[in-house]
């Protein structure tokens, strides 16, 4: 099934290709909804999710000028929420000079021909007076992932290639500068940690090829027949909700034993091309 001429990817469907090339055809060429958990306990796993949106929503409308006296009355109710929003409150991560947008969505052209886009939500873009840019990820996980693991990450290349290839909107029209872009993960649960990625221009062309090269091995699968390769790493199936389709099991997996993924679902952006902010060839 050729891929479909309005697709958009994002760092989401990107990653579940690396991870498993059939879960991605799966998942946005067969578009198959598979009635399966990620993980166990199930309402645990669907609390912690909920927590995390809501924290979410609790620091979008801080910035947008919600006071924050109103916000920590609605996070009073759970005391996992209450505790992720008092650390946000207390360390002010997002406190910086200049210009803030969070929740922002940029697109840009992917690919060889340049008809395909790379799409994200950015929990916050920082475009401080210093000429410094800085990507916020508010990242909610159980267990603070280390350093290597979040290098892996499809999102910390995605986030910042996409920001200097888009982000010029957001900043009057003036192109943003490699050397100047930063990526924060930030974790409530561990307020005292965050993770810092700089950025630079050979990054940046390092991260263009892979992604295009990506596009571009998905477009020519897509042109073929068949089942797609399933990962290697059984481990991830335990995980994933079409392990009983793929025949890798039918109980899911543990959230104690878990990486460190905060299961986030993939957002489903809907794309209005004339609001959202975008680099054209």
């Amino acid at each position: 099934m050729p891929l479909p001429p309005d697709f958009h990817f994002s760092q989401g469907s990107l990653q579940d290709f690396v991870d498993c090339q059939r879960r991605f055809q799966l998942r946005y060429l067969d578009r198959i909804a598979w009635p399966a958990v990620q993980a166990e306990p199930i309402l645990e796993n669907e609390r912690h999710m909920q927590q995390g949106e809501l924290f979410h929503l609790l620091v979008q409308q801080q910035l947008v000028g919600v006071p924050a006296a109103r916000l920590t009355a609605m996070a009073q109710g759970d005391p996992d929420l209450a505790a992720w929003w008092q650390a946000y409150l207390a360390t002010a991560p997002a406190d910086l000079p200049g210009q803030r947008f969070p929740e922002v969505t940029l697109s840009a052209p992917l690919g060889a021909s340049g008809q395909r886009r790379l799409v994200a939500k950015f929990d916050l873009v920082a475009l401080p007076t210093e000429g410094r840019t800085v990507i916020f990820d508010w990242k909610t996980s159980r267990r603070r992932p280390p350093r290597h693991w979040l290098a892996g990450r499809l999102q910390t290349r995605v986030y910042p290639w996409l920001l200097l290839h888009a982000g010029h909107d957001l900043n009057a029209g003036q192109p943003l500068t490699a050397d100047g872009i930063e990526m924060i993960y930030w974790f409530p649960g561990f307020p005292d940690r965050p993770e810092r990625f700089g950025y630079s221009a050979s990054q940046a062309a390092e991260d263009g090829g892979l992604l295009n090269g990506l596009v571009e091995q998905i477009a020519l699968l897509a042109e073929g027949e068949g089942i797609w390769p399933l990962t290697p790493d059984e481990e991830q199936c335990r995980f994933c909700v079409y392990r009983s389709l793929c025949e890798r099991g039918t109980a899911a997996g543990s959230l104690d034993q878990q990486d460190y993924s905060d299961f986030e679902p993939e957002v489903e952006i809907d794309l209005d091309f004339e609001q959202v902010a975008e680099v054209e060839y």
